[in-house]
């Protein structure tokens, strides 16, 4: 594992992965991998992301809060809307990467190598 760390700065390797950790806690979370992929597009209201995503508006609230308060999103008020947009474009980048290789995994399981896969347990074929 401390080889995942390949950096000639002075850095506490604990502190790295306490970090990476956090950061993998906050988009460990459907509805906030969901809200990510709804900013990708572009900035939305708390109204417009409503209408994509089904879910109510505190649960929502409470998962922009969280998104908000790590870096990940970023917002301003219009008037009485309160408008989110994607901050980190990096944590997109994570997402998108792993969501993209699973989305493969759904649709082309025979693609996809044992030792590749990111996938917990091999996807059925017939689903």
């Amino acid at each position: 594992m401390n080889n995942i760390i390949q950096s000639s700065a002075q850095v506490e390797r604990g502190r790295v992965f306490e970090l990476a950790a956090e950061l993998f806690a906050v988009l460990a979370t459907p509805m906030r991998l969901r809200v990510l992929s709804a900013l990708c597009e572009g900035e939305k209201s708390v109204n417009q992301l409503l209408a994509e995503i089904d879910t109510t508006q505190p649960n929502l609230s409470q998962h922009l809060a969280v998104l908000y308060r790590t870096g990940v999103l970023a917002k301003r008020k219009e008037g009485t809307q309160v408008i989110y947009r994607v901050q980190s474009e990096k944590a997109v980048a994570l997402c998108r990467s792993v969501c993209t290789q699973i989305a493969i995994e759904l649709d082309e399981p025979e693609s996809v190598v044992d030792g590749e896969r990111l996938s917990p347990l091999p996807v059925p074929s017939s689903l």
